[in-house]
């Protein structure tokens, strides 16, 4: 493994170093890092922004001066916005990428062109079509990305942030082999959350963190489940089994769902999808509902159903509002709290300043037997000095294993389909997920469709629109 390039600053014993953020203008991925690095008592060192908008950049660097300018800051960076790419990552130790694929109102082709072809997605970031079209779009970016990091700092750490984090990380990968890159989801810290509640009613004994719940985790980004759940030694799969057995627990929460859309609590779910899938698989799905219930027909034949199992569809027109919405400002600033994300204790465990073991996508050396080698997966891994080492999952039952396998098979073959321009390809990713219930003809007219409102944003647009027709 290489060595990161680190030196001890002598007048505050914090370990400095240099990040370069891709996407540093972004509305909330970028100021979770800043706020999170400005509570650290290890850290210090430089942070540049780059971004495609420059001036979202430079509004962060504002920003950013701000927070590390208050009275409770543990830390100072010095952040600054480049609007070079290769400048930004020149001489990094970490580099942190969160982007979104285009703007936003490609979401449209993601979300609202197969709706209108009777398939509903909840989210449309990660599986099903736009999942397949959003990594389309991002496969030549990130194809670029990895040379450019390989040209200017071969031997920096890459958090990636952006989903579809499975595709976007294994790009990195084909395009870079020798690349030190990892993807992080927060979704099993929500799961773990729930358990934490969950250990409050049955054992009434105040809310444990979250990482007091030792999960064991196998599965594809958002599509994790926990073969091992423990707390203090307790077993608590039999007791989640035994909550599952009770019909009463799978209530119909129609109503429940319909006040949280009126409400836009886009983000509200029962637990529900995750349960079911421990009911009739053996293990509890360990992501939230509305990304579990992508990867299977079952709960999106339609909004009704889904509505059932407590979850709602997260529209397009309030994606596109949020991003005209005012930017954060200073006065948003005004309290230090940490975002709940790892980042910053990733980058002190590579560092070899703390221990961390914690849920990370990379690529499968064996971590989930049985399944593609090299294809991306998430499993918990090791973190130590300059070291990132996968754990041995537990084995998935049979029938949740094949789930999982139909996924990977639409990364690899999105993936094939990306660095190859051909859209035969992708168009075999797309009639291979389950919830592609289209005849095959008006499956490829949707598909048609939303290739030909997104092929500015892919490699070669004219041999996808040739296809398109």
């Amino acid at each position: 493994m290489y060595d990161i390039t680190v030196i001890m600053n002598s007048s505050t014993s914090k370990t400095e170093i240099k990040i370069a953020y891709i996407g540093g203008g972004s509305r909330c991925w970028a100021l979770n890092l800043i706020g999170d690095l400005v509570l650290s008592t290890q850290l210090t060192g430089s942070l540049v922004l780059h971004d495609i908008d420059h001036e979202a950049a430079q509004y962060n660097v504002r920003l950013a001066d701000v927070i590390f300018a208050h009275p409770a800051a543990a830390t100072r960076f010095s952040v600054s916005a480049e609007q070079s790419l290769g400048r930004a990552l020149k001489g990094a130790d970490f580099v942190v990428i969160s982007i979104e694929p285009g703007p936003t109102q490609l979401r449209h082709a993601d979300l609202e062109i197969p709706a209108r072809h009777g398939i509903l997605q909840t989210v449309g970031d990660t599986t099903g079509p736009g999942g397949i079209l959003r990594a389309l779009r991002c496969i030549p970016t990130y194809r670029g990305f990895a040379r450019a990091i390989m040209e200017h700092c071969p031997k920096a750490w890459v958090i990636n942030y952006t989903n579809p984090m499975a595709v976007c990380t294994a790009t990195l990968y084909r395009e870079a082999p020798g690349i030190k890159a990892f993807g992080c989801c927060h979704e099993v810290f929500g799961t773990q959350q729930k358990l934490a509640r969950l250990i409050n009613d049955w054992f009434k004994t105040g809310l444990p963190e979250r990482n007091e719940i030792e999960l064991d985790i196998a599965g594809v980004n958002h599509f994790t489940w926990a073969t091992r759940a423990h707390w203090r030694g307790r077993d608590l799969l039999p007791l989640l089994r035994d909550m599952v057995n009770d019909e009463k627990f799978f209530a119909n929460r129609r109503a429940e769902a319909e006040t949280a859309a009126a409400e836009q609590r886009w983000f509200d779910h029962h637990f529900l999808v995750a349960c079911d899938l421990l009911r009739r698989f053996g293990f509890l799905g360990a992501a939230g509902d509305r990304h579990l219930a992508e990867f299977v027909p079952w709960y999106l034949g339609s909004e009704a159903e889904l509505h059932r199992w407590g979850v709602v569809l997260t529209p397009y027109s309030w994606r596109l509002q949020r991003s005209q919405e005012p930017r954060p400002t200073a006065n948003d600033q005004k309290d230090l709290l940490p975002s709940g994300e790892e980042g910053v204790q990733q980058i002190e465990a590579l560092l070899g300043l703390r221990p961390l073991t914690t849920n990370v996508n990379l690529p499968n050396l064996g971590q989930m037997p049985g399944f593609p080698e090299h294809a991306v997966v998430e499993t918990y891994a090791e973190f130590r000095r300059d070291n990132l080492r996968p754990l041995l999952a537990g084995p998935l039952p049979e029938g949740a294993a094949c789930l999982v396998k139909r996924a990977v098979s639409e990364h690899l073959l999105t993936l094939d389909a990306g660095f190859d321009n051909n859209p035969h390809a992708a168009f075999q990713a797309l009639l291979n997920h389950p919830l592609m219930r289209l005849p095959t003809d008006q499956a490829l007219i949707m598909f048609s469709e939303m290739l030909n409102a997104t092929a500015d944003y892919l490699e070669q647009p004219e041999k996808w629109r040739r296809f398109a027709g």
